[in-house]
């Protein structure tokens, strides 16, 4: 038995290699690529860094500071016109996941609208009222 299974290639082993006829022969390069890695999940890579990617949480402002802000705000608004310098920190939701960013925009008032509750800046930065945490300027040195 041991006899037979040895011999059971004897008939092809020294055959010459085969050729097809129809298919091109493939280089040892196209050969490889074949095992190339490959990304099972379409943009799970993107998925990944923007699950750590990491956001601040808002900041609930305390009722003092809350009041300085109103403050500086109605200033800001009766200043209008001057086009006064300031620096504002503001919270900036994330689009796509729950928190955001504090950002500092710093530039000339162009206008305080209350009514649509923003303030715009002259570089055309719109910033929403309800999200400032912090308004600087030497504007307000007689409130502090």
């Amino acid at each position: 038995m041991a006899d037979k299974e040895e011999n059971s290639y004897d008939d092809i082993i020294n055959q010459p290699h085969p050729i097809s006829a129809v298919r091109s022969h493939v280089s040892m390069m196209q050969r490889a690529s074949q095992f190339s890695p490959f990304i099972p999940q379409e943009g799970y890579d993107t998925a990944v860094r923007e699950t750590a990617r990491l956001t601040d949480a808002r900041i609930e402002l305390g009722e003092d500071l809350k009041e300085l802000l109103n403050r500086k705000l109605h200033l800001l608004h009766r200043q209008e016109g001057c086009r006064p310098r300031v620096s504002v920190t503001y919270f900036q939701p994330d689009a796509r996941k729950s928190g955001g960013a504090y950002v500092i925009s710093t530039g000339c008032v162009e206008r305080v609208d209350v009514r649509e509750g923003i303030i715009c800046m002259e570089d055309g930065i719109r910033i929403p009222i309800r999200e400032i945490a912090g308004i600087e300027g030497e504007l307000f040195s007689c409130l502090e």
